[in-house]
């Protein structure tokens, strides 16, 4: 039985555990469904987001609600910019899954593990070679 063909209420009642096979078909549909579902999220917010958008195109006569609109807009267009990075991420994990290494860290290969993919299922490292990661960045950043 392929991802695909798992059923709807398979994936929905399930929920990957230490005692199965790493990244089996069945964890691969959970995780490519969770993506998936994720990027449909993000993708309605953008929608409501230019809908909103395009109806506040008042004009405030007063500077400070003027300001504080602009302030909001600006937020708003930096937080889609970021949900914008992370679709890229999300079809980038979903590339992963569809060509086996999802799970998998880039740089030491082994297991990323179960519950940080749960937690951040976008994740491309396990924890100690993110960690070591960040120290890295952290020392070339002090220079």
């Amino acid at each position: 039985m392929s991802a695909v063909e798992l059923s709807k209420s398979d994936t929905d009642a399930y929920r990957p555990k230490d005692d199965e096979d790493y990244m089996n078909e069945r964890q691969l549909a959970y995780f490519r469904k969770k993506l998936i579902s994720w990027k449909t999220e993000i993708l309605a917010g953008s929608k409501e987001t230019v809908s909103v958008m395009q109806k506040e195109t008042e004009n405030h006569p007063d500077l400070v609600d003027r300001a504080s609109s602009e302030a909001d807009r600006a937020l708003e267009l930096r937080t889609r910019d970021r949900q914008r990075k992370l679709i890229s991420k999300i079809d980038e994990a979903i590339a992963r899954i569809d060509d086996g290494s999802y799970g998998f860290c880039e740089e030491t290969g082994e297991p990323i593990g179960l519950g940080r993919l749960e937690a951040r299922p976008t994740a491309t490292l396990s924890i100690e070679a993110q960690e070591r990661h960040e120290r890295s960045e952290r020392v070339h950043r002090d220079d």
